[in-house]
């Protein structure tokens, strides 16, 4: 998993683009102990090679969990999610086959919820609409 916050390049952009994502456990069900969690670390790490997306951190909560991550401008925040939460559901019950059976009637593992917030790098809000109504001064330099 990613440690620092890379510009990450392809051959025609460059960029550096983060989530904040949330999503929580089906029925809020508080099922992330220990051993779930590392199935879902161990995952994670998988999906960070194979899909080209870097995470930054994970934390759990019980019920929830938080991903710090980047992604491909050609990929969607959503299209982000909707790879993590298949790929780890699929993986914890094929290592907790109980937790479908016995906890997770419905046969899904994460709940259809979710917070997705970008992160910014030097900015905020009120720089962009600063930039956006005057271009000649970026970052409170004028240009």
């Amino acid at each position: 998993m990613e440690k620092s916050l890379e510009i990450m390049r392809t051959s025609h952009s460059v960029y550096k683009i983060r989530y904040h994502i949330v999503t929580a456990v089906k029925y809020r069900k508080v099922l992330l102990n220990g051993e779930v969690e590392e199935c879902i670390r161990e995952t994670m790490q998988g999906i960070s090679e194979r899909y080209e997306i870097p995470i930054d951190e994970i934390g759990f909560d019980q019920n929830h969990i938080h991903v710090f991550c980047g992604g491909r401008p050609t990929m969607s925040p959503i299209q982000i999610l909707g790879t993590i939460k298949s790929i780890t559901a699929r993986k914890v019950f094929e290592r907790f086959p109980r937790l479908k059976k016995d906890e997770l009637w419905g046969g899904e593992f994460w709940s259809d919820g979710k917070y997705i917030g970008t992160v910014g790098e030097a900015t905020n809000e009120e720089v962009i609409k600063r930039y956006i109504r005057n271009p000649s001064v970026i970052f409170g330099i004028r240009v």
